[in-house]
């Protein structure tokens, strides 16, 4: 009884671990691609010229 018990609270264990991990994951996706910009002003002074990945504007 005592290993089906201590089976139990390790898989248990496992699966919330699993279900945490793969929520968070889901949120991250979630979150970045709903705050992926459309367009983004290019800055041109300084030395690094940095662009945007969509250069929509």
């Amino acid at each position: 009884m005592t290993t089906d018990r201590t089976r139990m609270w390790l898989t248990l264990g496992a699966l919330t671990i699993i279900s945490v991990f793969v929520l968070a994951n889901t949120h991250l996706l979630k979150v970045s691609l709903a705050s992926q910009p459309a367009c983004i002003a290019a800055e041109t002074e300084g030395a690094a010229t940095y662009r945007a990945a969509k250069p929509s504007c």
